[in-house]
């Protein structure tokens, strides 16, 4: 590991990075010492750095856990949102986050922290957004397969982006006017989004976000990192998929009437 790979970014008076993760009944993978990982990379960094953990009204005492582990770890941070589903929790964090340089990703660490030293260089040739890029789907079961294989055809011909090869990796990094630009304008959209019941795996979050930030002239890079399938009770493959063609068609219209501009 390169222990620097925070050094060339520093600025004084605010945070290197901050890292952002959404949390929502997430006591089976707090449990296993995510946090503590997370930490231990990041301390051995130059950099400063702030987390901030997006509490999305977990009921399982995840919350509690998280406020009793920011006790012991002053850079991290506990942000209690009402439960709106992944998109809210993760626009929350992203809107108080501090860093000149602002990433999210995933409690379960499918993608590894370690994996920003890939991301982070990428900055310094003029791109405003880097996202992770899945360049295989070890582990995952032959239905994970086919829904991704089917989302990605149909994103591509009801959306575009067809330059991005893999838009729902949830591991993306943005540099603080990008960061703020384009989550603001999400908020917006969204009227602030709305408590909802149950879990709530929104496809269509990753894509809006990655269309308005085209719209809005900012700079992508795709860059392949490492990732390893977790289980999850949360994917259900057909209201997932019906809700995710209902996205993409809202994004389509959203476009045509201007509304992203």
């Amino acid at each position: 590991m390169n222990s620097s790979f925070l050094y060339n970014f520093r600025i004084m008076g605010k945070p290197d990075l901050s890292v952002v993760i959404p949390s929502y009944d997430e006591m089976a993978n707090l449990q296993k010492g995510v946090l503590d990982k997370v930490e231990h990379f990041l301390e051995r960094s130059k950099g400063d750095y702030e987390v901030i953990v997006v509490d999305d009204g977990s009921k399982d005492g995840s919350a509690e856990f998280v406020e009793k582990f920011t006790k012991e770890n002053k850079k991290f941070k506990l942000l209690r949102n009402p439960h709106t589903g992944k998109a809210g929790a993760v626009t929350a964090g992203m809107l108080a986050a501090k860093g000149k340089y602002v990433l999210f990703t995933d409690m379960d660490q499918a993608v590894p922290i370690e994996e920003v030293e890939k991301l982070l260089p990428n900055f310094s040739q003029g791109y405003d957004i880097v996202i992770g890029s899945r360049t295989g789907r070890k582990g995952a079961p032959i239905s994970r397969a086919i829904m991704s294989k089917a989302s990605v055809i149909l994103r591509k011909l009801i959306v575009g982006l067809s330059d991005i090869s893999d838009t729902q990796c949830g591991f993306k990094m943005f540099t603080e006017e990008s960061s703020s630009r384009i989550f603001h304008k999400i908020s917006d959209l969204h009227g602030g989004f709305k408590t909802i019941s149950g879990s709530n795996v929104t496809s269509g979050f990753d894509v809006e976000l990655l269309f308005l930030a085209k719209q809005m002239g900012f700079k992508i890079k795709e860059v392949p990192i490492k990732w390893l399938y977790v289980e999850t009770r949360r994917v259900n493959p057909i209201k997932d998929s019906i809700d995710g063609v209902l996205d993409l068609i809202t994004i389509k219209m959203n476009g045509f009437s201007q509304k992203y501009k």
